[in-house]
């Protein structure tokens, strides 16, 4: 009876954090809705392309503008191009454009603002360049940079190329500041913190307490900041597009086939319908999800 008395009792293993976090992030019905519909809409443009029949540049003059039918679901354009094929094909660019414009705008912003909350020298200059950024007039600086570059970069790297890479730049050069702001703050409160501190006492270098101590726990708003950024950049690829200051006209975004659309827009509405349907869900879909992700990862909100 004593032995059985000293042995310890079975203790249950530690739960993951990730599987906090992913428990957290499933009680949020909109963000778990959001992220399924975000995710059958990007398998939708990089894969759907692989099983439909028909080219989003080939033209058949003899089925222009035709209405949704069987052998075109969402009808065709004025030169015959299949419309669901086009719809796939922007939809590949304008994610795309999403995506790579918030990684840079997220590098830019997280190096600034760690860099401001970490060491006080840099904080004044750092955060003043932020509000200059803040009080410019941000589509209007985007459309002089389209206009400055775009021919030498055509040059240089080829019509789709180099617009792409034109559109993705001056989007994240100009949508850092966000994240720059919400970073510092994290920072400034976290060095003050005793785990940094007892860092600092051994001896760490600044380098390795970023990299290992500073950066993991800001890691939060930076996912946010991601996920709202990626909608940001859609929009403004896509209203760069509607302007006609976006990639060329053979090379379809949601933003352009809007464009495209508005001349028939009274006979054939449906075609400014569906990328504005896209464009929408897309949007509402990153934004749902991203605020999921705000919630199950600050652990002061998980478990409520």
């Amino acid at each position: 009876m004593t032995e059985l008395i000293d042995q310890p009792l079975p203790t249950a293993p530690p739960r993951s954090q990730w599987r906090d976090i992913w428990d957290q992030f499933k009680t949020h019905k909109g963000a778990l809705l959001g992220g399924i519909v975000f995710l059958l809409i990007v398998a939708s443009v990089f894969i759907g392309p692989l099983f439909w029949p028909y080219d989003a540049t080939f033209i058949d003059i003899r089925s222009r503008n035709q209405g949704p039918s069987w052998s075109h679901p969402l009808g065709t354009d004025q030169l015959g191009r299949d419309m669901l094929a086009r719809m796939m094909a922007g939809g590949q660019t304008s994610v795309s454009v999403g995506i790579t414009a918030m990684l840079l705008a997220l590098i830019l912003g997280s190096l600034i603002g760690v860099l401001a909350g970490f060491f006080k020298s840099l904080d004044n200059i750092l955060m003043r360049l932020t509000d200059l950024f803040l009080a410019l007039p941000l589509l209007p600086l985007i459309l002089v940079m389209v206009l400055l570059f775009r021919e030498p970069l055509n040059a240089a790297f080829g019509p789709e190329t180099g617009i792409f890479i034109l559109i993705v730049t001056a989007i994240g050069i100009t949508s850092w500041m966000p994240t720059a702001r919400i970073v510092r703050g994290d920072v400034l409160t976290l060095k003050e913190r005793e785990f940094v501190l007892a860092a600092r006492s051994i001896g760490t270098t600044n380098f390795r307490m970023i990299t290992r101590h500073v950066l993991p726990n800001v890691m939060s708003p930076i996912m946010v900041s991601a996920t709202l950024g990626i909608a940001n950049a859609i929009i403004t690829e896509s209203a760069l597009s509607f302007l006609g200051l976006g990639f060329p006209p053979d090379f379809p975004t949601w933003g352009r086939l809007l464009f495209d659309a508005v001349d028939y827009m009274q006979q054939h509405p449906q075609r400014v319908l569906w990328p504005g349907l896209a464009i929408s869900l897309t949007v509402l879909s990153v934004n749902y999800l991203g605020d999921g992700l705000r919630d199950a990862l600050d652990p002061r909100i998980r478990g409520r």
